[in-house]
């Protein structure tokens, strides 16, 4: 995307992939179905130490309409919203013709793509930039855009080069962590129930404990641990705290129940109480909570008042027995990256490197699944190349 809008000024535009194929990250995507956008967002969605109003305004740039729009009209792939989960997908259902079109628009606008050349450095020099390359190249360039992504899902090529060539700059970074990602459990037993899947309720403490973090959404059971979108989406609390030497509670509401309603319900069952669970939970679950509630093969008149109390606590505010992270081989997104006030709102140029500018991932910037951060890419793509264009 930046390459696609840097293009057409008085310079020619390098691309430089550093992997044999481009686009890998949106091969992979959906599922091989590529969600190209969320349907809705708002930058209160989005995660980032630095200040919301710096990360507003750089969505604001490209509103979410008008990138669509470029896609459907610029680009000519038609997107259709899949109803339960809000994402926009190629009407094909092809991952692959998001690329293609996305390179069609690269090579109509004569952008030079080079594919295997890694870039290993980047230094100024007067007023060029020296690319270096682990060929032993070296590449003149007026203007550089740093696109490089982070550390996820490194089989696709990511290595964080470009964070590490961002500090030697003179930049911080705020350390990189992997978010979007699945934890892990050593409870035995919950190994047991991989494949259980329901939606729930997660809530989790922000830093300083004063407020909540709400996910919700599908979870599922896997042989390792957790995942599914509820999982993902509040994963990075669990991380961070874990790095801070803080691990993060996670407290899970099994279903749309509050504590009221379940007690309720209980005190109104006369007979066993795993009927009832298996009404409202996949039976696995319910007879594993009532297991570790203790309280397995019990009958409704002869549930103690404190045993009933546990139950409920079980099931609208379960402590989540995580263990840790699969890192960044499945983390969807890396969290962490140039804090945003390192470069210029209006045009991602870094305040330390006239000339280079820095967008995507690399940015401390992400959201949740559902298509938000390809929308980042795409709109920081946008600012930095139109930004970087000469003349």
């Amino acid at each position: 995307m930046a390459a696609l809008w840097a293009a057409g000024g008085a310079r020619p535009v390098l691309l430089l992939e550093g992997g044999e194929r481009p686009g890998k990250k949106i091969l992979i995507s959906g599922g091989g179905r590529c969600n190209v956008l969320p349907s809705r967002a708002d930058p209160g969605d989005f995660i980032t130490d630095g200040s919301p109003h710096t990360l507003a305004k750089i969505l604001r740039a490209w509103p979410l309409a008008s990138v669509r729009r470029f896609f459907e009209e610029d680009l000519g792939i038609l997107l259709r919203e899949e109803a339960e989960s809000g994402k926009l997908f190629p009407a094909s259902d092809q991952a692959k013709d998001v690329l293609d079109a996305l390179l069609a628009a690269v090579n109509r606008r004569d952008v030079i793509v080079r594919l295997g050349a890694r870039v290993s450095g980047l230094r100024r020099e007067g007023d060029r930039w020296l690319v270096s390359l682990t060929s032993g190249e070296h590449i003149v360039a007026s203007r550089a855009v740093l696109a490089t992504g982070g550390l996820s899902v490194p089989a696709t090529g990511s290595d964080g080069a470009g964070l590490r060539i961002a500090e030697k700059l003179g930049h911080t970074v705020v350390p990189a962590y992997p978010a979007l990602v699945p934890l892990t459990s050593t409870l035995p037993a919950h190994g047991t129930l991989a494949g259980v899947s329901l939606p729930v309720t997660l809530t989790a403490p922000l830093v300083g404990g004063k407020r909540t973090y709400v996910s919700q959404g599908g979870f599922l059971f896997t042989h390792r641990g957790y995942s599914g979108p509820a999982i993902l989406n509040i994963s990075h609390l669990a991380v961070r705290g874990a790095m801070l030497g803080a691990p993060s509670p996670i407290w899970v509401q099994w279903t749309d129940l509050g504590a009221v309603a379940w007690d309720a319900l209980l005190r109104s069952k006369a007979g066993p109480i795993l009927p009832l669970l298996r009404s409202l939970l996949p039976q696995r679950l319910a007879e594993q909570l009532l297991a570790e509630a203790g309280l397995t093969g019990v009958v409704g008149s002869q549930l103690r008042r404190e045993d009933r109390s546990h139950l409920v606590e079980f099931l609208t505010h379960y402590p989540l027995p995580w263990a840790g992270h699969e890192g960044y081989r499945t983390a969807e997104v890396t969290g962490g990256g140039i804090p945003l006030n390192e470069v210029d709102a209006a045009t991602l140029e870094s305040s330390l490197a006239p000339g280079l500018f820095i967008c995507g991932e690399m940015l401390d910037a992400f959201g949740p699944i559902g298509g938000y951060n390809f929308l980042w890419a795409w709109v920081t793509g946008r600012i930095a190349g139109a930004a970087a264009r000469m003349g």
